[in-house]
């Protein structure tokens, strides 16, 4: 049987749950959302700070800012140990939280999109973007090509790279531990 691969997300029906903000570097300075989120490691001095926009149920995987992933620290231990080269852990100290958590980057980006089995639409000409013709405009209904995968267990795909995919070891280990604010869907 052929290996299977999810959308890890932030699971934003939980109820009551925190919102998170974009975090903050050691000088005081907001991160680039897309320094996280286009599967190559960071570079961050010191630890980030994490400030909650709306106050609620502290989860286990939640995104802050635009799509950053922040794990509490149990989810990143098993990370580690899952996938030791795909994932890079910043430690990130978030508002009133004696919990510690971190910030989560997929290091390995990977063209894999099946653009025959998924839906997706390309910038053209007509859109008045000259260096965005030919790149994905939208991808829904998200399919990867597995073979193009290799060992990877966490990754972004190259392309549309504020996906985060998992292998399914992987979402059946956040499974068994109970993991809050995850949404899994197939790829």
């Amino acid at each position: 049987m052929s290996q299977r691969f999810f959308r890890l997300a932030d699971d934003v029906s939980v109820p009551r749950r925190w919102h998170l903000g974009t975090p903050i570097d050691s000088l005081g300075h907001r991160v680039h959302d897309w320094d996280f989120t286009r599967g190559a490691p960071v570079h961050v001095e010191g630890r980030l700070k994490i400030p909650i926009k709306v106050a609620g149920k502290p989860l286990d995987f939640s995104e802050a800012g635009l799509g950053i992933p922040v794990a509490h620290v149990k989810v990143a231990s098993m990370l580690a140990e899952r996938a030791p080269g795909d994932v890079q852990v910043i430690p990130a100290d978030i508002e009133d939280q004696p919990d510690q958590y971190v910030v989560l980057v997929a290091t390995r980006l990977i063209r894999c999109i099946d653009e025959d089995a998924s839906k997706v639409r390309f910038w053209t000409p007509e859109h008045g973007v000259p260096e965005k013709v030919g790149h994905y405009i939208a991808v829904d209904r998200l399919r990867i090509d597995k073979r193009k995968v290799g060992n990877a267990t966490v990754l972004r795909p190259e392309g549309w790279s504020s996906t985060l995919i998992v292998s399914g070891e992987v979402k059946d280990a956040l499974r068994r531990m109970g993991a809050t604010g995850t949404r899994f869907e197939e790829v």
